[in-house]
């Protein structure tokens, strides 16, 4: 949609889609083309950050940098002692991808290829993004597929509500890459139209994008005392493991349910209270459904009030990122007081007994929930309120 907090809450509120021709790598030999594919700098954006060591970050970290750096601007810091916690997939893929194709075209050159071993390390190129936004802390990586960036903001919230930090940096990132993408496209998951119909009968599969997300999650108290802008304010963080299988859900649900009933038990708030799920929604066949039932079974009598989308009809799946990206989305809803949409949508499927927002619409906002789903049964689910909503 853009870069920044304000063009991506304009396309969503929009509801704009950013599907293009991927010119990232070959896609010649895939059945898809098409992904979320983001509009970065080709040089340096911040003076302070040379062209050296812009040209030494991989895609998915400049993202990250990009996004971390507003993060700390809009909660009105400019560095300190915090702990970080990052999600990640994929981490700095693209790297490793340069060092193979060196190492197989021409085995005995070795110009670059140590430097690539380095910074194809997610820990090293995390531990250059904090030293350039000047933050000193303790640095954790969480790499647990398509949960990741939720997990790291729900590790954050967990640091920040036991009183062993102050303040943490968290977020997550994934760019497009060819080797992740040539996977999931030989695993049949990518819809073949490059666009992606979440909660639609004949969906036929996700779509690939990239970004990042990042917030600063911050005991109330400390935030007040530095008279910082709060958007809103975390209830909650359930996460469940789902061991049935290594890339499909359980058919009824079981773990996403899990999630969402432990994280509701943590705010003290019924399905009735909840304003709007950003669904991890993919549109796959197997993910829309167990997601669906795990609503209807939530939310029981009542389920047909509840307000269900998922962006990634608008900007594809980020995999280790979709979980923070989603997080920010829905700190847009709260703030601005609309509800994005699930886009594409030709007949629904009939798992959807929910309110299924197809097209952005002002409403009462509130409390919104948010559900990320990874491969080899990760689950996790954050609950927002807006800050003066009590």
């Amino acid at each position: 949609m853009g870069n920044g907090f304000a063009d991506n809450a304009a396309g969503f509120r929009g509801g704009r889609t950013a599907f293009r021709p991927i010119d990232l790598f070959d896609t010649s030999r895939q059945r898809v083309g098409t992904g979320g594919q983001c509009d970065l700098p080709t040089s340096s954006p911040d003076p302070r950050i040379s062209a050296k060591i812009w040209s030494r970050m991989d895609r998915g970290t400049r993202m990250a940098w990009m996004a971390a750096r507003e993060a700390m601007a809009m909660a009105g810091l400019s560095g300190g002692a915090m702990p970080m916690m990052i999600g990640t997939s994929a981490a700095a893929m693209p790297l490793g991808e340069d060092y193979f194709k060196q190492a197989v075209a021409t085995p005995y050159r070795r110009r670059g290829q140590f430097l690539r071993v380095e910074t194809y390390q997610p820990q090293q190129q995390m531990v250059g993004l904090a030293e350039r936004l000047g933050i000193r802390g303790p640095l954790r990586i969480i790499s647990n597929a398509c949960a990741s960036g939720a997990n790291a903001i729900g590790h954050a919230f967990h640091l920040v509500r036991s009183g062993k930090a102050e303040r943490v940096l968290a977020g997550g990132y994934d760019a497009l890459c060819q080797l992740v993408f040539a996977g999931f496209d030989t695993l049949q998951a990518l819809s073949p139209s490059g666009i992606p119909r979440p909660f639609d009968a004949a969906r036929d599969g996700l779509a690939l994008g990239e970004g990042a997300g990042f917030v600063v999650v911050e005991s109330l108290a400390a935030a007040k005392a530095r008279g910082a802008r709060v958007i809103a304010e975390i209830l909650a963080y359930g996460a469940a493991t789902d061991i049935h299988h290594l890339t499909q859900p359980h058919p009824a649900g079981d773990a996403a349910l899990k999630t969402m009933v432990a994280a509701c038990e943590m705010a003290g708030l019924s399905p009735t209270e909840i304003d709007y799920i950003n669904s991890h929604g993919t549109g796959t066949p197997l993910n829309d459904v167990a997601e669906g039932q795990a609503i209807q079974r939530w939310a029981g009598d009542d389920v047909s009030s509840i307000k269900v989308s998922s962006t990634k009809s608008s900007i594809g799946h980020l995999l280790g990122g979709a979980g923070s990206v989603e997080s920010v989305i829905c700190l847009m809803a709260l703030e601005g007081q609309w509800l994005p949409a699930s886009l594409n949508i030709r007949e629904l499927d009939p798992v959807c007994t929910f309110d299924l927002v197809r097209e952005p619409r002002e409403a009462v906002v509130r409390s919104v929930l948010t559900n990320s789903f990874g491969f080899g049964g990760a689950n996790a689910t954050l609950i927002f309120r807006k800050e003066d909503a009590r």
